[in-house]
């Protein structure tokens, strides 16, 4: 491996690194997953699910760093940020016009709570309602918010993904930490 090969792997190391002693909401287990292999030399990929205090399962997301160290025009960078979060919300809620906006705002806000700079922002959320008929009636309504984003990340990559906990809780309705509540060191939960 030449020098070049190996500063590039180590600054992906170090991103990595970062990622898995990054900070998250207790709430928020995850797990490594298989990184998409086609969109850049080097990727690394996390699934996180959120718990309610009673133990179910109210919100999940993906986060994924991408690499390219000959950098990327798209990316303006050489370094991507792209995630995903869904979580179920009230029938109700999803009926607002305004939860879109809503939703991105609590992604930007959560970044910028935990200082993690960022450029070249792009994303959208969809609020989706079903409501069955007919046989399906008996199941009743159901909605759910997603967000999709990307994103070059400035600084530690371990303050995204701190930020990305924080969205993920939010989204599935958690109310944020109180003032001096520390995010606790990143858990596994089961092996998948």
């Amino acid at each position: 491996m030449g020098v070049r090969n190996q500063i590039e792997g180590a600054a992906f190391a170090e991103a990595v690194d970062a990622i898995a002693s990054a900070s998250l909401r207790p709430e928020v287990m995850v797990d490594e997953i298989p990184a998409p292999q086609r969109i850049a030399p080097f990727a690394h990929a996390i699934s996180g699910d959120v718990s309610s205090p009673a133990g179910d399962e109210i919100g999940t997301g993906r986060f994924i760093l991408l690499h390219d160290p000959a950098g990327n025009d798209a990316w303006d960078g050489t370094f991507r940020c792209v995630t995903f979060a869904r979580a179920d919300i009230e029938a109700d809620m999803a009926a607002d016009p305004s939860l879109p906006s809503v939703g991105w705002t609590w992604l930007t806000d959560a970044l910028q709570a935990h200082d993690a700079e960022y450029h070249a922002f792009s994303g959208s959320v969809t609020v989706v309602h079903t409501e069955g008929f007919g046989e399906m009636a008996s199941d009743g309504a159901d909605a759910q918010i997603e967000l999709r984003a990307s994103w070059t990340p400035g600084g530690s990559v371990g303050e995204h993904v701190t930020a990305w906990s924080d969205l993920l809780c939010t989204l599935a309705g958690l109310p944020p930490l109180a003032p001096g509540v520390l995010h606790l060191p990143r858990r596994r939960s089961r092996e998948r």
